[in-house]
Order: C-alpha cells, then structure tokens, then sequence
C-alpha cells in the first residue's frame, strides 16, 4: 500500500529540502570534503522517499527470477477453431493477439482423442494408459508423481480452476467434495475452485471443499477467479502456478445472449457451441490484460492448448480439414491448437514443430530448473524449451500414443497408426493432410523403424499399468472404478442440493440411489 495523502506531503516537503541541499552544494565555489560527506549522506534518503512517493504508481513485482506458470485448456476445441486459422464464422481477436505475440505451435498434440487422458498427460509427462487415466472418467494413480507437487516443493502458490476429470467420476460437473481422495488437493494443488467434470453457465464449483454458487459464462468466472487468487499471492513474493481448465465449448452449449448475437445464420446448437468459444476469447483477453496491470505479464509462461480435437456434430467445420473428430486417433482427433506466450523467454513466431501435451511437464520442469526425480523415471514427453529461441525443425523423439487400444507414433513428417489390433497405415503428413494415402509399402524401411518403436513402447505400457513404475511395484489403488458422481456413496449427502442445479438434476435422477 503506497503512502496517504498526508504522509505525500511530508514526503514532498523533505525531497523538496533534500534537493535544495544538493543544489546548494553544486552552486557553492566552497566545497569542502566534510560538505561532500554530507551530501552522500543525503542520497539514500531521497532515494527512499521517491520510493515510497511512487510507490502506487508502480504495478507490484514479484521478486523471484523463476516464471510463474498458467496451463490454460479448453474443452473440445477443435484445431481449426481459431481466427488465426482463418475460421470461417469464429474470430478470436485475444487469441489471435496471444500468437502473434507468442509460440504459435501448428502441430501439436493432445496426448489422447478425448479429455481425461490428455489431462493425465498433462500433469504427469506420461502417456495416459501408464497413469490409470485409459479415457474419459478414469481417475489418476495415487502414486503419479505431478507437475503441480513438483512446483510445490520448489515454492510455487498452486491452483486449480476449473474443470478437474481425474477422479473416476462421470456426468456433468459437480462440485469436488474435500475429502475426495483423488482431487485437485491431493495432486499438489494448494488452492482449487474446481468440479468434477465440465461445467457452463453459473456454475456451482467448490472451494477447496465448499460449494458455492457463482455467475456468469464458465470460462469468464474461471479467469476471474484465478486472477483474484493470483493478485492476492503477489505480496509473499512466491512465483504461482495456476491451471484453468474450461469447460467450454464442451456440451451442452449455452452461450450468452450477447455472444449468440454473433451467429445469427447458424443452427441453435452451433449458435450456442461457438458463443461459447467467443466468451472463452474474450476470457483470454482479460487474463492477458489481468496479468500485464498486476505486472508479471512478461516473467509469466501461458500455455493455450485444447485437450482434445473438435466435435463431428457441429456442422460449422471444427478441425481445419483434418481428417476425423474427437474419440478417433486421426489428426482432427488429436491435432489442437496450441499457443505458449512469455514475453520475457519467447521469441515470436510460428513452428511446424511437432510436440504434444506431455512435454508440457518436463519442459517446464527444465525453465525453473526442477531436479529428474521431479517427475516418474519413466516419461514419454520431452523438454522443448530450446524451441522458444531456436528455429527447431525436426523432434529426435518419436510422440507415442495409446488410447483404447488404439496406438499411435508420430515421427516428425510420418504416423504410423495400428488400432485394435488391425493394418498398420503409414502416412506422410507433409504430403498428405487429410491421411487419405497409406504409404507403408513406399516407405518399408520408416515403417519397420516406426513399428520397432511402437512395439518397445507398447511392451513398456504393460509394465507400467501393472505399477512397475512406481516405488512400491504395484498400484496401490486397483480397485476403485469409474461411476457417476450421483452413484458415489460420498455424494448422497449433497444430492438434495445438486439437484436444484439444472445441469446436474438429471443425474441424481438417473443415477442416484432410489430407496
């Protein structure tokens, strides 16, 4: 808090006198050394009083030289699903503004074709079905070692905002209980307003543990959120550490009335699905804006990405021309898009660079500077840092993927697909955008080097799902199973008032206890 109004005029009238003795002293011809000793005496005063003086004019600063961190995710956005991408009814002027100013990835990549998965990915580093995570509603191993612990213990503030879906629980999102064993405060968050699921208009959430009822579109309330929680961690001089993860534009679609305005020609659902990617913008706007008054907008790294490709019933196209939706292992299921800003680490620009959402964790794990034993000795993401100052044309490591038995591996222009168990495809990116022409009897010696690959990566899944990964050989919570939050015995409690929520009403209907 900077000085009031009458201390300003104290402050004032003793620089006013400071600056007279100074003046005094250079107009003198007497300058004696015993005058000089005086003046420099007089320096570290005045400086302290334009400090304080001033001290509202300048935005706070937070004293530690390690960047503070935002992982933003959205929810079933598409990778054609941008104004930079020349969408043919969404603009996204704050997104577009954050990759001119930024890292815009072209090719990168959800660690699985729908959310839960890519979310494992991203806390951990690892391929989803290593983490329990082997779709949508499972819950994340108790002995998963995440990025939010690791930068806990290297003195982050950690927090969650949003959407969470790593706690075995299905349905629309509730609120997470406090005691639920598999939530956001168990994974090294010291702070959560979070549900379980996705979440839309005048969501209630909970507070690390207490529901409360807030207003507005999703996406804007998360923002807001977080930016309060974050402007009221500046003064211990702790770098932060917050992830917001949308619900939007995940069904079902509600848009604001003043962002469906927009979409007059559109069918109703594809009106509401894209005002919610317009209030999502406008949300990325505020918290750029949020973060350069606060003042930490340049030591600040923001990650954008979606957590899996676009929807197939949207009729307004969602995946640029890629080939398939969310749920398929094509590139419209898995290629989102993707944005890094830090003004004080990246230099602008655009790559074709491939990269997916496991590096998130051990690439930021190397700008801070976190030890190996950070993260799981086994990891299937890499560092890519050197990617925000250099022009990084080829990734040495192939991206690996295994979603519903369904395996992928990505070696910079080649993909080989084998799902279920079926033909293996070869395809070569560069040429063939839309995986229309399988190339494996053109390229043998790239097919039977990629299969090589899928075959040791696949073996090494089957270890890790037993707990071969962990300390103790095993994992040491097998048994709880994915549910509706409703057939959740902890729930029962709260179905009373879960039911009043319009989102959540049919599911205590459908799934709740009858007697």
């Amino acid at each position: 808090m900077g000085p009031q109004k009458g201390e300003y005029v104290v402050l004032w009238a003793l620089m006013v006198k400071l600056l007279q003795e100074f003046r005094d002293f250079f107009a003198s011809p007497l300058r004696t050394f015993e005058s000089m000793k005086k003046l420099f005496a007089l320096i570290p005063i005045l400086s302290f009083c334009l400090t304080v003086a001033f001290a509202e004019e300048r935005p706070p600063v937070v004293s530690s030289s390690k960047p503070n961190v935002i992982l933003v995710m959205t929810d079933d956005q598409g990778w054609g699903q941008t104004g930079y991408y020349n969408h043919p009814v969404l603009k996204t002027p704050n997104l577009d503004k954050m990759a001119e100013q930024g890292l815009r990835m072209d090719r990168f990549y959800s660690g699985a074709s729908n959310c839960s998965p890519t979310r494992a990915s991203v806390m951990t580093g690892r391929t989803n079905d290593r983490t329990g995570v082997l779709t949508h509603g499972h819950g994340l191993h108790s002995q998963e070692k995440t990025i939010a612990q690791a930068l806990q213990a290297a003195g982050y503030n950690t927090a969650h905002f949003g959407k969470w879906h790593l706690n075995y629980l299905r349905g629309a999102g509730a609120p997470i209980l406090a005691e639920d064993p598999h939530g956001p405060g168990k994974f090294g968050f010291d702070y959560w307003l979070s549900v379980t699921n996705f979440f839309d208009l005048d969501p209630l959430m909970s507070r690390n543990g207490t529901f409360e009822k807030l207003k507005g579109d999703s996406s804007e309330v998360a923002v807001a959120e977080a930016l309060k929680y974050i402007k009221g961690q500046l003064d211990d001089g702790k770098p932060f550490f917050t992830v917001i993860w949308f619900g939007s534009p995940h069904s079902p679609f509600q848009g604001l009335e003043k962002d469906l305005a927009h979409f007059p020609d559109l069918v109703e659902k594809d009106r509401h699905h894209y005002a919610e990617l317009v209030a999502m913008d406008r949300s990325i706007g505020t918290l750029r804006k949020g973060l350069r008054k606060m003042g930490v907008a340049d030591n600040t790294i923001v990650w954008f990405n979606s957590d899996n490709g676009g929807l197939p019933e949207i009729k307004v196209d969602t995946v640029g021309g890629l080939k398939g939706n969310k749920n398929t292992m094509n590139e419209g299921g898995i290629r989102v898009p993707c944005v890094i800003e830090w003004p004080k680490g990246i230099k602008p620009k655009i790559s074709s660079y491939p990269a997916f959402t496991a590096d998130i964790f051990p690439t930021i794990a190397s700008v801070v500077g976190l030890p190996r034993s950070s993260m799981n000795a086994v990891i299937d993401g890499i560092d890519i840092s050197p990617l925000f100052t250099k022009d990084l044309k080829k990734r040495k490591q192939p991206i690996p993927f295994c979603h519903n038995e369904r395996y992928v591996i990505i070696d910079n222009n080649f993909k080989l697909m084998v799902e279920n168990k079926g033909e293996a495809r070869l395809y070569d990116l560069d040429k063939d955008f839309t995986e229309s022409d399988n190339v494996i009897l053109e390229h043998p010696e790239q097919a039977q080097r990629m299969m090589a690959v899928l075959d040791k990566f696949s073996a090494s899944l089957v270890a890790s799902r037993a707990g071969a990964d962990y300390p103790e050989g095993v994992v040491l919570d097998p048994g709880r199973i994915r549910q509706f939050w409703a057939e959740y015995e902890p729930y029962w409690p709260h179905l009373e008032r879960l039911a009043k929520e319009k989102n959540l009403k049919s599911y205590v209907e459908k799934h709740a206890p009858k007697e």
